[in-house]
């Protein structure tokens, strides 16, 4: 069974940074995604960035793009968020998940169907 830790929330201003990481384990091959989602209160989870680390490209939502990079560290089995210029409506819980990449192809790199495996929330709070 994979399993996932997400880590690095926190309380920032707006224009601040912050990094997340997501530990992950129980998966000895290479054709999967690691997904970055968020869920603000009141609204649905959505999807954010992910990473597939069989061919490593990256993906991207609208409105992060160009503020938040998608990395990962292979040995270290991790996969970062970096956050730049964050702004409030960024304030969301925020999850790292796992996808088969035959998933992700049916289904799309941001449908949360395509994520087999979930890690905890870590919070983001971006005040103004």
């Amino acid at each position: 069974e994979v399993q996932l830790q997400a880590s690095g929330g926190g309380s920032v201003q707006a224009g601040d940074s912050l990094r997340l990481s997501c530990t992950y384990s129980g998966y000895r091959f290479d054709d999967y995604t690691i997904g970055w989602f968020r869920q603000a209160p009141g609204k649905e989870r959505e999807g954010v960035s992910c990473i597939s680390r069989g061919d490593g490209n990256t993906y991207y939502e609208d409105s992060v793009k160009g503020r938040f990079t998608i990395s990962s560290d292979k040995n270290m089995n991790t996969v970062y968020l970096q956050m730049n210029r964050l702004k409030p409506e960024d304030t969301a819980v925020y999850y790292c998940a796992f996808s088969i990449d035959k998933a992700t192809k049916v289904l799309g790199v941001f449908s949360l169907d395509s994520y087999s495996y979930w890690g905890q929330g870590t919070q983001v709070t971006v005040s103004s």
